[in-house]
């Protein structure tokens, strides 16, 4: 009874008395049965009945065992339901206090945040967000080494947990420990593959950050030995440092400081000098370069402030970072971009495309920049008949390779970006034709984003405008025009990806300017009307039967004999449009293509997509009374058969080779004969599964 009511005693002591004494009790009963067993073995040939009083004793003694057992057990589950219940409080005081901390975090009063977070831990001790979150709020608070010690015990919680490796990661690259933070981020990516994307960054920030210690390092030892290229830097700006100078004097100091900037020690030498201050610190400048109108010497000011920049940011990834980090500067470049001075806007294009042309530059651009209008302030340019035109499509161009700018072009597409679009297509004759053709093509690149190509195509206007500058190309033949034309043809291409009323309506129209263009004399352009005939064919009826008359089967035949992979695809597609609804087109098929050599040659192409569209389009003919008797002395049921019963990885290939080869035995039941004799009964007759109607 003392050893059950030890056993269940709140006090930790006696309890683990009771236990020890549990166990030594029942050791000493395992060792008497031992003996007990042992004895048994032995041979007694006494004849004293001792069985009563054992059987008594041993029964006494294992009801005596099974009452402690019993005991404990009742113990142990009491414990663990103590424990688990312990837990889930506890568990609930630290979800508490980490919310708390959290609110502390996002008010920037870490020093708070870190009390409530180890307040959590206090509660719960393995709860590994309390430690990375500490160890944010210590990295802020710039502890780096305390910062490690919680992401270590994080990972002693969860060795793959991956926040832990990213916040080690940061506070090692603190330290300057570049070799141990480049491993935590490699960890991320053997934990996760797909951290792809993170791993890249994390790597590239802790290479920047390696090569702008090593040019601090550098530019130091150039100031130490007292180089005249370092020291003038330094002259140069405690002079333009000077309070109450007239603007011209600093407009003049800026020039000569920039042309004084030739390589990266002396970047990095106007950097840590504090260069990027002189907006900040010198009212007079600032002022003269955010001045909404600007007089002749705020103009001179601006622009000698912009060729500075690109000195000390030119192939500079972190003075880019830093200029871009000035207010001043992020709010000021898509006003100098719209200023319409030229001299301005000609500079602050070039300072831009030192960011746009390099992938790291346009993450500074998408992070510090608000590009929601940018597309449409430098579509703007195609206007300018100088160098600016160009420039603006590089940068343009550049930036449309990055998924978030297309993101963001989203934003006042339909209401800004496609009027002046439409505006600038409709006066291409107009415009700078070269910088116009370069626009139209990037805008075609921008309809791989979905939402983008969606809003394009619902645009009627636009697409009245794509129609008009097909039209005027016999007013304007100059080559940089052809340029527009072949850029408007394969932005059509695209837009046709989609399906609504207005491509629809638009459908004959669209046709008939395609048409018209199968003649001319520059295969590109011979080609994408090809392809824009594929694709807006299918819209309407009405569009195919009117392609039809205008003798379409017979150029598209035309085109097939000349050969050319990509124009053949897309001049198959059109007659197998042609050929699934109009009859006409069978027959002129059937007429134009004599013996079907030119179909009989694209079955044996290795592109699975033309063979299937040249069965499907032989399949079509075979309906032509005669069609089918006039391939007798042809292969042409060898050459069905193989597709038929191939192993394409396009089932269409299988299904049209089925359907056709199905549709000539029908036609002309001889074909029977010499598909016995290929033994291919069995062939057709397992891919007439294919086969919905003959």
């Amino acid at each position: 009874a003392n050893l059950v009511q030890g056993l269940n005693s709140p006090d930790a002591a006696v309890k683990a008395e009771a236990l020890a004494e549990t166990e030594r009790r029942l050791r000493d009963q395992e060792t008497s049965k031992e003996e007990e067993e042992e004895s048994k073995s032995r041979v007694n040939r006494t004849l004293i009945n001792t069985r009563a009083a054992v059987r008594g004793c041993w029964a006494f003694e294992v009801k005596a065992v099974h009452s402690f057992l019993d005991a404990f057990l009742a113990a142990l589950e009491k414990d663990a339901k103590e424990r688990a219940k312990r837990r889930k409080r506890n568990e609930r005081l630290a979800n508490a206090l980490k919310e708390k901390g959290n609110e502390a975090f996002r008010r920037g009063d870490y020093g708070t945040a870190i009390q409530r977070y180890t307040e959590g831990l206090e509660e719960l001790k393995d709860k590994q967000e309390l430690y990375t979150n500490r160890a944010q709020a210590y990295l802020k608070m710039q502890e780096y080494e305390k910062a490690l010690g919680d992401c270590e015990w994080a990972l002693k919680c969860n060795e793959k947990y991956i926040k832990a490796y990213f916040l080690m990661g940061k506070a090692h690259l603190a330290l300057k420990h570049y070799s141990e933070s480049r491993q935590c981020y490699e960890k991320i990516l053997q934990i996760d593959p797909q951290k792809e994307n993170l791993f890249k960054d994390c790597m590239n920030e802790v290479n920047l950050e390696e090569k702008r210690m090593k040019d601090e390092e550098r530019a130091m030892k150039e100031i130490q030995s007292g180089k005249p290229a370092a020291l003038s830097i330094k002259e140069l700006l405690q002079k333009l440092d000077r309070p109450g100078q007239d603007i011209l004097y600093y407009a003049g100091g800026i020039r000569i400081l920039a042309g004084t900037v030739k390589n990266r020690t002396e970047q990095t030498l106007f950097r840590t000098n504090n260069g990027f201050s002189i907006l900040k610190d010198n009212e007079v400048v600032r002022r003269g370069f955010c001045a909404e109108k600007k007089n002749s010497a705020e103009v001179d000011l601006s622009v000698s402030l912009l060729i500075l920049w690109q000195a000390v940011c030119a192939g500079n990834e972190e003075n880019q970072r830093l200029l871009l980090a000035q207010p001043d500067v992020n709010t000021q470049l898509p006003k100098l971009l719209s200023s319409g001075l030229s001299e301005i806007q000609k500079e602050t294009l070039v300072l831009v495309s030192l960011y746009s042309e390099t992938e790291n530059g346009r993450r500074l651009l998408v992070e510090h920049q608000d590009l929601t209008k940018w597309l449409q302030i430098l579509m703007t340019f195609v206007n300018s008949s100088d160098a600016r035109a160009s420039s603006a499509m590089n940068v343009l161009s550049d930036l449309a390779e990055e998924e978030r700018f297309k993101t963001k072009c989203r934003v006042m597409l339909s209401t800004a970006v496609l009027p002046l679009f439409t505006q600038l297509l409709s006066s291409a004759k107009l415009v700078n034709q070269a910088a116009l053709a370069r626009c139209i093509g990037i805008m075609g690149n921008l309809c791989a984003d979905a939402a983008i190509r969606r809003q394009m195509a619902e645009c009627e206007e636009c697409w009245q405008a794509c129609v008009k500058l097909v039209d005027e190309r016999f007013d304007v033949g100059t080559p940089k025009y052809q340029e527009c034309l072949f850029a408007v043809l394969g932005l059509m291409m695209n837009l046709l990806l989609e399906w609504n009323a207005i491509i629809q309506s638009l459908a004959v129209d669209v046709s008939i300017r395609c048409m018209s263009l199968l003649t001319d004399k520059d295969g590109r352009i011979v080609t994408r009307a090809t392809g824009v005939l594929s694709r807006v064919l299918p819209a309407s009826s009405l569009a195919v039967e009117k392609a039809v008359r205008g003798g379409v089967v017979k150029k598209m035949i035309k085109i097939l004999k000349a050969g050319g992979q990509v124009t053949s695809s897309y001049a198959l597609k059109t007659l197998s449009v042609c050929t699934r609804s109009n009859s006409q087109a069978r027959e002129d098929l059937v007429e134009s293509d004599k013996k079907f050599g030119v179909l009989l040659k694209l079955l044996d192409s290795e592109n699975e997509m033309i063979v299937g569209n040249a069965a499907f389009c032989l399949g079509q003919c075979l309906e032509v009374p005669g069609a089918a008797t006039s391939l007798l002395d042809s292969n042409v049921v060898m050459i069905l058969l193989k597709h038929a019963g191939g192993d394409a990885t396009r089932t269409s290939v299988q299904e049209n080779a089925a359907v056709a080869l199905g549709k000539l035995c029908v036609a002309e039941p001889r074909h029977i004969f010499q598909l016995r004799k290929l033994n291919g009964l069995a062939i057709l007759n397992s891919a007439m599964k294919y086969v919905h109607s003959i």
